[in-house]
């Protein structure tokens, strides 16, 4: 699916934006089943449904009401939507990401994202990888774009190259921020890249890539469904933070053995009050 110029681009700068990275059928049931979501959330003042680790599946941003419905995050969407998982595990997506991690690539887990008008939603400069560690940092996350992503609407922005470099801290002063510190911070808003796209592409970022994204400041909602992947060799070494049942799922290749059952019933690590693994990751 990519070419030797775009696989080129990715490994020198930990991240690659490209267009059609589903159909137009696909890309439209995503939107359909997003929107029948957004009404069902009508019925609902705060969070429901359930995961496999009893959290919720559908969560909103304060201020949610019927009549200005703000669904703001599903857990696992690929669980309860053919089109989830469709666009997960069969797209033009899962084909790039095997061009740059394959040929044998496995789910890690999947969520939604979605930043509306005016939404204060903002995430904080970091890294996933610490939040997913694996014994090798062969991860991909695919960030698909379900609307249209502005300058204004929350883009991801990245630190392009930075996936080379350490990792960094998300701890400071003894406590848990989940976010880099200031310092690197101020460096990595020198050095940003903003990545905007049509509906249905897709920035795909590398594991060690520095990102973070600003508030939505317009009246276009934005939308992401992201799914992070992995090498089949890459072995977990915590438990995730968006649990689904089909973790280790081979999407792409073979497993030649080598996946292993990752445990349900391992407890999520203990964080410090107010810190949270669902609020700082991609996008």
């Amino acid at each position: 699916m990519l070419t030797a110029e775009q696989i080129s681009f990715f490994q020198e700068n930990g991240y690659l934006v490209v267009k059609d990275a589903v159909s137009a059928d696909q890309l439209q049931a995503l939107r359909d089943d997003f929107a029948t979501w957004v009404e069902e959330s009508r019925g609902h003042s705060d969070g429901w449904g359930e995961t496999i680790n009893g959290k919720n599946r559908f969560d909103v941003e304060k201020g949610h009401s019927a009549e200005t419905p703000a669904l703001r995050r599903i857990n696992a969407p690929h669980e309860v939507s053919d089109a989830f998982f469709n666009a997960m595990a069969d797209s033009a997506m899962t084909d790039m990401v095997a061009d740059l991690i394959g040929p044998d690539v496995k789910l890690h887990h999947t969520k939604v994202n979605s930043k509306l008008p005016g939404a204060a939603t903002a995430v904080k400069w970091h890294q996933d990888f610490p939040f997913t560690p694996h014994t090798n940092d062969d991860l991909i996350t695919a960030l698909l774009m379900v609307d249209e992503v502005t300058e204004e609407n929350g883009p991801l922005e990245v630190w392009a190259g930075s996936h080379t470099g350490e990792i960094h801290s998300l701890w400071h002063d003894d406590e848990f921020t989940g976010a880099v510190s200031a310092e690197i911070t101020e460096e990595a808003l020198r050095n940003r890249q903003i990545c905007t796209g049509t509906p249905g592409s897709v920035c795909l970022m590398h594991t060690r890539l520095l990102h973070g994204s600003a508030p939505n400041q317009s009246d276009m909602p934005r939308t992401l469904f992201i799914c992070v992947y992995s090498a089949v060799d890459a072995m977990p070494i915590s438990p995730s933070p968006v649990p689904t049942r089909d973790q280790g799922r081979i999407v792409r290749g073979e497993d030649h053995g080598r996946v292993r059952a990752v445990g349900y019933d391992m407890p999520m690590p203990e964080l410090p009050k107010g810190a949270s693994f669902f609020d700082q990751q991609a996008g």
